[in-house]
């Protein structure tokens, strides 16, 4: 038996390292024919092996892939997908992805992880969905590498059910998804690392309930807004993209960033929130663009403070002739220096050029403190249609605070602080820091309006000194000038 055993086990071997040997002939020979056979002999005996193994095979494969075009446009199709196979792939799939979904009843959802299978069955019909996952090379240099990985699902099934996976099966599966995007909606903020976007959930509370503003000033935006995101038909039929492009002006702490949040939240839209030094250049700005979604916010914070695209034009001609003296390498490494290559053409294109016409329902949104430093070009109706000015506290404003801080709608230091705030200017920001409760105790209302008129007659007292001293600065100024036009005179 010994023996028996242990020339089984000889067999075996010599079996093995047949086939080893067979499968390194074939490896040998696939090297050869891939580097000394002619191309066209290539495609010739793949063309016709393929055909070879579809009378043997009987099975039928659809790729859909994340991206279409190049990468440019994310495929509808592939997500649509991701999202009907979430509930097959929880039952079915042995390595699953799992995130966490914040709506109304925050709950786990459940994906196929790379590589994997699940069986599918519609009205009798056997299908399978295979998830993969290709990983390109990618030879550019860069502060944030991103690794190019194109995803992809895989739908097999027999041949002879073609027509009807085509058909029926397909549509039911883009339906279902549709709507389960729908069930599971989430508001995402997004960040650009280079070229690409990344996102969390968007959870911001702000509303326009909340925010400072005077009320008939608010429900303009509002109005303004609502009638932009009904009027798809309207835009179709004037021949203008489906997009509309706002500028929020004024000092720091006037609540710019609370009103993008806030009408994000009116209109139940994304917010994609563009770093403009992160981007290289006009093409990966273009790039940017192409990748955003419908029913989306693009917001460019302190667009002043951005880049340098504030009177660009005006010092073209001279950074022309500075150029001029420089030898080529010398320019070379300055242009790598400069970080982002970022032009106002470029983003002037981005705002509305034939680019920003690539999908539909997106509002693009500039803030910056000082808006006189902006090109007109960046800023001309057309490009950012509506300019609204948020300025210093107001007494409707303030109201609304009080209303959001302390719960009070009327009070008997109102006409005090009302009359404060029309002598003096103070932000919504700093107002809203004397209402914040420092602690919890009885009559917390009385104590941080008192705080508030403090601090407004502080500022009164402030701005009146400081107007003292520049009209002494002006005066002197005057003077001298009158003694200097004397001696010339004389």
């Amino acid at each position: 038996q010994v023996r028996e055993v242990e020339n089984m086990f000889k067999d075996t071997k010599d079996s093995f390292a047949q086939l080893g040997s067979l499968v390194g002939g074939l490896m040998f020979f696939w090297a050869i024919f891939q580097q000394f056979f002619p191309h066209q002999l290539k495609n010739y005996i793949e063309k016709y092996s393929q055909r070879l193994v579809t009378y043997v095979y009987p099975y039928i494969q659809i790729r859909f892939n994340e991206f279409t075009g190049e990468r440019l446009m994310r495929s509808e199709a592939y997500f649509a997908i991701e999202n009907y196979l979430s509930t097959n792939s929880s039952l079915h799939a042995k390595r699953l992805k799992a995130d966490m979904v914040k709506n109304n009843q925050s709950q786990l959802v459940l994906s196929m992880d790379d590589h994997e299978e699940v069986p599918d069955e519609f009205k009798g019909v056997k299908l399978w969905w295979a998830s993969g996952k290709n990983t390109a090379k990618t030879q550019s240099l860069s502060f944030h590498p991103v690794s190019d990985e194109r995803r992809y699902y895989k739908l097999t099934f027999h041949k002879r059910n073609r027509d009807f996976v085509i058909g029926p099966y397909l549509n039911h599966v883009l339906k279902e998804g549709k709507a389960i995007k729908v069930k599971n909606r989430q508001r995402k903020l997004y960040t650009n690392h280079g070229s690409y976007w990344s996102h969390v959930v968007f959870q911001h509370p702000a509303t326009f309930q909340t925010l400072a503003m005077a009320e008939e000033k608010k429900q303009e935006i509002i109005d303004d807004l609502v009638a932009f995101s009904q009027a798809e038909d309207f835009y179709t039929r004037i021949g203008r993209a489906w997009k509309r492009g706002y500028l929020l002006y004024g000092p720091p702490g006037t609540g710019k960033s609370t009103m993008v949040s806030a009408m994000a939240n009116l209109l139940n839209y994304d917010i994609y929130d563009l770093e403009l030094t992160a981007v290289r250049d006009n093409t990966d700005l273009r790039r940017l663009l192409i990748d955003t979604s419908s029913k989306s916010i693009i917001v460019i914070e302190d667009i002043d403070c951005s880049l340098e695209l504030t009177g660009q034009r005006k010092k073209k001609k001279e950074k022309k002739e500075e150029e001029e003296g420089k030898d080529p390498k010398e320019k070379k490494e300055e242009k790598e220096s400069n970080g982002s290559q970022v032009t106002l053409s470029g983003l002037l294109n981005f705002i509305d050029g034939i680019w920003s016409a690539c999908g539909g329902e997106r509002i693009i949104v500039f803030t910056t403190n000082y808006v006189e430093k902006l090109d007109p070009a960046l800023i001309r109706k057309g490009r950012m249609d509506k300019h609204i000015e948020l300025s210093f506290c107001g007494f409707e404003a303030f109201k609304v605070l009080a209303k959001n801080y302390l719960c009070i709608e009327d009070h008997h230091l109102f006409p005090t602080i009302g009359r404060l705030l029309g002598e003096t200017k103070m932000t919504p920001a700093d107002v809203a820091e004397h209402l914040m409760p420092k602690k919890v105790v009885h009559g917390e209302a009385d104590i941080s309006l008192n705080s508030l008129i403090q601090a407004l007659e502080k500022a009164k007292e402030e701005e009146k000194l400081k107007a003292e001293e520049e009209a002494k600065k002006k005066e002197l100024v005057d003077k001298e000038e009158e003694k200097d036009q004397n001696t010339k005179n004389d």
